[in-house]
């Protein structure tokens, strides 16, 4: 019989969310997860699976029984004439890529961050930027699913179609899911080209950026009209990376810290912080080359607060100038840079926030220097109100205030996904706090 760990301490990547599950699982196979569900029948308790707890959200806390997937990671089989690879729940994207590019293959996009588990990627939604491409989720073709009781469902757009296109953002409230089969792309190399611009100028030439640019977006400095542009696209140029340890870490990182951390005692530096770190480090022209999930990837830099919501993509400058307008109209709030511009292509997963059409991901941030919080609950508040009215949907894996009556508005597939979540786990046993608060 699989045996539980007492006493585990559970914290995301931004020590923002924490609980103390009764008991910690680390299975090693299908039966010892069967099992696990098996005891969880038994003595009446939750369970929550967790990825590489990056969410900033309470999403994967429970105080029942964690089941953290990490030793059921391998890679179970390479298809290289339809260059698919079946991988199991836990691998850590990080390792995937590896793997991948010994086999000559690659996905064909990727979130910023790598040590999260591919069942975690897919069950909030992650995404990257390109309006060819859309959230990491469309990239899966197939996958298993163990149930609340115990039974294994094989799910793709041909079996179980309608499990398919809810398990592939499930938000771990389904059952467990064990592998997953994604659909690659031939090993690519990507030329990242990052130059200064103007608010205004991208917001009026969207249409332009977007198509010189294969994975395009764009970093909008507050309190300034400053804008970082970055271009990705395809090449077969070398390998190029003149990146400055000084430059990225002394000052991006480090000095960057110790002045939001100042800034806490003085808020109206953040605006002249803002400045200078654009002056620094952004207002010059850049290039680099690598392998795609090398340039895909980059650094989060300290611990933070972040919202990320999908809105239609003709709203970006309407909502964009609006963030902009309330922040010069209230002195009292600062902001921290980048608010981020990403977009996505429409999909048909049935939460997924690009949900029947092509979207614009605007995501904002407050760093907490040293771990020290931040003034947020105002800034917060206006962009939610900013981006519900114009149609936005939060990303699942951020912290963020709807509740079931929203997410009804927002997803025409939302009774869909619960009809289905019902039947497959009918007394709840998936559910934590957070989900409870999305459901009911």
């Amino acid at each position: 019989m699989v045996q539980g760990m007492e006493g585990y301490q559970f914290q995301n990547w931004a020590l923002t969310y924490s609980s103390s599950p009764e008991l910690y699982f680390q299975p090693t196979s299908i039966e010892e997860v069967r099992q696990i569900l098996e005891l969880a029948r038994q003595r009446g308790k939750k369970v929550k699976v967790v990825g590489g707890g990056h969410s900033p959200s309470d999403i994967a806390c429970t105080e029942d029984f964690m089941i953290r997937m990490d030793k059921m990671n391998k890679v179970l089989e390479v298809d290289k004439k339809k260059r698919q690879a079946m991988v199991e729940a836990g691998i850590f994207l990080c390792d995937l890529n590896e793997e991948l590019a010994r086999h000559g293959l690659a996905m064909s996009n990727l979130g910023a961050v790598a040590e999260v588990a591919a069942a975690g990627v897919i069950g909030t939604g992650t995404h990257n930027t390109g309006i060819e491409h859309g959230i990491l989720p469309t990239q899966v073709v197939a996958l298993t699913l163990m149930t609340a009781g115990g039974e294994i469902l094989k799910c793709s757009d041909f079996l179980n179609e309608e499990i398919f296109q809810a398990a592939r953002l499930h938000l771990g409230s389904l059952g467990v899911i064990l592998d997953l089969t994604i659909q690659c792309v031939p090993a690519f190399r990507l030329h990242e080209l990052q130059f200064p611009s103007t608010l205004t100028e991208v917001l009026d030439n969207l249409d332009f950026h977007m198509k010189k640019s294969e994975y395009f977006r764009f970093l909008w400095f507050p309190h300034t009209e400053n804008v970082r542009v970055i271009y990705q696209d395809l090449t077969d140029k070398p390998v190029q990376n003149t990146s400055s340890w000084f430059w990225g870490y002394a000052v991006g990182y480090h000095l960057l810290e110790f002045l939001l951390w100042v800034s806490t005692f003085l808020p109206r530096m953040v605006p002249w912080i803002n400045q200078i770190f654009f002056s620094l480090l952004s207002s010059g022209r850049d290039e680099r080359v690598d392998c795609s999930h090398r340039i895909f990837t980059y650094e989060c830099l300290f611990k933070q607060h972040v919202q990320d919501w999908a809105i239609p993509m003709g709203k970006t400058k309407e909502a964009l100038l609006q963030l902009k307008a309330w922040l010069e109209n209230t002195q009292t709030v600062v902001a921290h840079f980048p608010v981020e511009v990403r977009f996505a292509r429409g999909d048909n997963i049935l939460l997924s926030p690009c949900f029947q059409r092509d979207s614009c991901y605007m995501n904002i941030i407050m760093y907490r220097p040293y771990g020290k919080e931040v003034p947020r609950d105002q800034y917060w508040a206006a962009y939610e109100e900013i981006m519900q009215n114009v149609g936005g949907r939060p990303h699942w894996a951020k912290a963020h205030s709807c509740t079931r009556k929203d997410f009804q508005r927002m997803y025409p597939g939302f009774q869909k996904f619960c009809s289905i979540r019902e039947q497959l786990d009918p007394t709840g046993m998936f559910l934590n706090s957070y989900l409870e608060k999305v459901f009911f």
